[in-house]
């Protein structure tokens, strides 16, 4: 096989992880994203050993539900997911989004690397001093340690039940929300004219 150096290689896949309330709404944010390729719903940050949602719901494992990111960065940057994170979930509110309360339903970013710590750092800081909320932020910026993929039922939640009263009432109005202000930003397929 003859190589051909201006052959293209594919990009290397990146991975960001990030906890933002229930774990349906970041993955059906995420997954409209112009250069992500997955998001898979599960728990970071806990002690015991492959989580059940059963043991999570608990508040007792110390798990988070979140989604875990793979991107391409040639099409989209680790900074441009922070800010769809920071911009589609309330970073000030400690162990709650909306109706969902606990600790695994905290804001918070797993870092992978020490590039992803220092802009998620970053921006916090600047989100904070832009006075853009009336509370202090509270997102918690962790070390990523282990990942445990949530059941199948809850991977691709939102577009295989998109009728359901939790997906209608609270994941729809999110996702709109989204398409209106990353309308430049979206995968072809959901662009908003």
């Amino acid at each position: 096989m003859i190589h051909d150096p201006l052959k293209q290689q594919p990009a290397a896949m990146e991975v960001a992880t990030f906890g933002a309330g229930c774990f349906w709404c970041v993955e059906a944010v995420f997954q409209e994203l112009q250069g992500v390729v997955s998001v898979e719903s599960g728990y970071s940050g806990g002690t015991v050993e492959n989580p059940t949602y059963d043991q999570v719901c608990t508040g007792r494992t110390g798990h988070t539900e979140v989604c875990q990111v793979r991107y391409d960065p040639t099409k989209v940057t680790y900074a441009d997911l922070l800010e769809v994170f920071w911009k589609t979930h309330d970073p000030t509110t400690s162990d709650r989004q909306g109706n969902d309360v606990g600790p695994q339903y905290r804001s918070v970013i797993f870092y992978h690397n020490d590039q992803q710590r220092a802009l998620a750092e970053k921006y916090k800081r600047e989100l904070g001093a832009s006075g853009a909320w009336d509370r202090p932020i509270v997102t918690a910026i962790e070390p990523f340690t282990r990942f445990f993929k949530a059941e199948d039922y809850h991977q691709d939640y939102y577009r295989l039940n998109p009728n359901k009263g939790y997906c209608a009432a609270v994941i729809q109005p999110k996702v709109e929300k989204f398409r209106k202000v990353f309308k430049d930003k979206l995968k072809p397929t959901h662009s908003v004219r």
